[in-house]
C-alpha cells in the first residue's frame, strides 16, 4: 500500500504512541473491568459489564482506526523538504490585504488529520492551505472564504 498521508514526525509519533498504549495498557484495562463486572453476576442487568464492553469495542474500533492511518501515513522528512515554496510541514507567514506589517500572520500547513486550530495548523486542503500550497515568499494568493467573500494575501516567509 503506498504511503500518502504525511504527517509531521511529531503527530506520526503521537499515533504511534497512541496505538501502542491501546494495543497494551488499554486492552489490559479493558480485560480488568471486564473480569471485575462478571464478578458482579447476573450480565444482563449488569451495568458495569455493559460499560466494560462498550469500552472494549471502542478500544478496538480506535485500534483500527489508527492502525489504518499508520498503514498509508509517513513522517515527513524535514531535512529533504525546500523552504522555497510553500507545502505540508512548512510554516507560512502571511500578511492579509490590508493588514498592516505588524498584523502578519503564521501557519503550519498539515495534513487534514493534524488540523489544531489553537496552534494555527491549517490543512492543505482548506481554501486557505490551498491557496498557500506551492506558493513562494513574495508571492500573493487569494481564496474564498467560507462566508464567500475573496480574500486576498501576501505570502512574506517560508520557514521549517
Amino acid at each position: 500500500m503506498e504511503k500518502k498521508i504525511p504527517l509531521t514526525q511529531k503527530h506520526y509519533d503521537e499515533l504511534t504512541a497512541r496505538l501502542n498504549y491501546l494495543k497494551t495498557e488499554g486492552k489490559a484495562e479493558v480485560a480488568l473491568a471486564l473480569k471485575t463486572a462478571k464478578e458482579f453476576g447476573d450480565l444482563s442487568e449488569n451495568a458495569e459489564y455493559t460499560a466494560a464492553k462498550d469500552a472494549q469495542q471502542k478500544l478496538e474500533t480506535d485500534i483500527v482506526r489508527l492502525e489504518e492511518i499508520l498503514s498509508t501515513a509517513y513522517p515527513i522528512d524535514m531535512s529533504l523538504i525546500s523552504t522555497k515554496a510553500v507545502q505540508v510541514g512548512l510554516t507560512v507567514k502571511v500578511l492579509f490585504d490590508g493588514d498592516d506589517e505588524e498584523d502578519a500572520e503564521t501557519y503550519t500547513i498539515v495534513n487534514p488529520l493534524e488540523v489544531d486550530t489553537t496552534e494555527n495548523k491549517i490543512s492543505d486542503e482548506s481554501p486557505l492551505g490551498k491557496a498557500l500550497i506551492g506558493k513562494q515568499a513574495g508571492e500573493e494568493a487569494s481564496f474564498k472564504s467560507p462566508g464567500g467573500a475573496m480574500v486576498r494575501l501576501k505570502v512574506l516567509e517560508i520557514t521549517k
